[in-house]
């Protein structure tokens, strides 16, 4: 795998709870941030299908994002 380096300018409080997070995880920055940024894509993904989907078959009701709710929470 090849990496890139990249410089990246974050609001101080963000850049603490960043580092936070990583250590929660066991994780160093890099690989914490490259997680995230990898959820960013997939949920921009999911995103474009759910709009494809609902312009072809009409908006979700409540009931049916109420049931999607239940199942992502387990």
């Amino acid at each position: 795998m090849t990496v890139e380096r990249l410089t990246v300018s974050l609001e101080s409080e963000l850049a603490v709870a960043i580092r936070e997070a990583a250590v929660a995880d066991d994780l160093n920055v890099s690989a914490w941030l490259a997680d995230a940024a990898r959820r960013q894509l997939a949920s921009r993904g999911l995103h474009d299908v759910v709009t494809e989907w609902e312009a072809e078959h009409g908006a979700f009701s409540d009931d049916e994002l109420a049931a999607a709710r239940r199942v992502i929470a387990g």
